[in-house]
C-alpha cells in the first residue's frame, strides 16, 4: 500500500473498515468502479460521495442540456471528487473547477482524479465555497454545481424533507448565493425534498426540470436545474 497521509484511509479489506461504515464496504464498487486502484477516503466522504453510476448520469445530463455557451462548469462542494472526476470525463467542458474546504478531503480529490485519468482537467480551490464562487463573479460562461451536505443521515426520517432545515446550508441560502453568480444552478438534493419549496425558485412563466436518480431500482438522490438547460435537446 502506498504512503497514505495521516486522516486519510486506502481501505483494502473489511477488517480494517470502520465498523459503523460497514454498508458501505459492500457498496464500494457501487461508488468507485476503480476502487480497487487505490481511491483514497475519509471516513465522512463515505456519507457525502455520490455513487460513481449516478454522477456519470448527472455529468452526461448537465453536458448534454446546459447551454452552449456555458465552457466551464464549478463543482461548489467537490469531497472526494466524485462529481468532479465525472464531470472532467464528459468532455464537454474547457474546464471543471472545483472547491473544497477540507484539506484532507482535498487531497483525496486530487489523489482520485489522478487514477481516473482526468487531474490535469481539474482547477482545484481550496476555501469556502461561498468565499471562492465569487472569483467566477461576472463570467458569463459557467455552470454550478451544488451537492451540497444535507445535515447527516436524518432527513431520510420524514416522508418530505424540509430544506428550509438542511444543515448547515439550507436551500435559500444557496439558491440566493450561487445564482447571483450563474443562473444555470444544478442543486442535489435528498430524494424526499419537498418540491413545492423549490418550486417557489421558479420565475413565472418557466418551467423547472428536477431528476430523480436511482441505483439498483433505488432512488438516491434528486437534481434541480435551474435556469436554461434544455433537456428535451437532451433527450434526443
Amino acid at each position: 500500500m502506498s504512503e497514505v497521509p495521516e486522516g486519510i484511509h486506502q481501505w483494502l479489506s473489511v477488517d480494517q473498515f470502520p465498523p459503523h461504515l460497514q454498508k458501505y464496504w459492500f457498496q464500494r464498487y457501487k461508488i468507485w468502479d476503480k476502487y480497487d486502484q487505490g481511491i483514497w477516503m475519509t471516513e465522512d466522504a463515505w456519507f457525502g460521495v455520490t455513487p460513481e453510476p449516478i454522477a456519470n448520469k448527472i455529468a452526461t445530463h448537465i453536458a448534454e442540456s446546459a447551454p452552449k455557451d456555458k465552457t466551464a462548469i464549478v463543482d461548489a462542494f467537490a469531497g472526494v471528487g466524485g462529481n468532479a472526476i465525472a464531470l472532467a470525463l464528459s468532455g464537454r467542458w474547457e474546464r471543471v473547477f472545483a472547491i473544497e474546504k477540507d484539506p484532507k478531503t482535498l487531497m483525496c480529490a486530487k489523489h482520485n482524479a489522478e487514477i481516473y485519468g482526468v487531474a490535469s482537467k481539474i482547477v482545484w480551490i481550496a476555501g469556502d465555497c461561498f468565499e471562492a464562487i465569487n472569483r467566477f463573479t461576472g463570467q458569463n460562461n459557467t455552470v454550478i454545481f451544488a451537492s451540497p451536505p444535507w445535515g447527516g443521515t436524518s432527513y431520510g426520517e420524514d416522508d418530505v424533507f424540509d430544506l428550509t432545515k438542511m444543515e448547515p446550508y439550507n436551500l435559500d441560502a444557496l439558491y440566493k448565493s450561487f445564482t447571483k453568480i450563474s443562473k444555470e444552478l444544478v442543486l442535489y438534493l435528498p430524494r424526499n425534498s419537498d418540491l413545492n419549496q423549490i418550486a417557489k425558485y421558479v420565475p413565472e412563466g418557466q418551467k423547472l426540470e428536477v431528476a430523480h436518480y436511482a441505483i439498483i431500482g433505488a432512488s438516491k438522490a434528486l437534481c434541480t436545474y435551474f435556469g436554461n438547460f434544455d433537456f428535451e435537446l437532451a433527450e434526443e
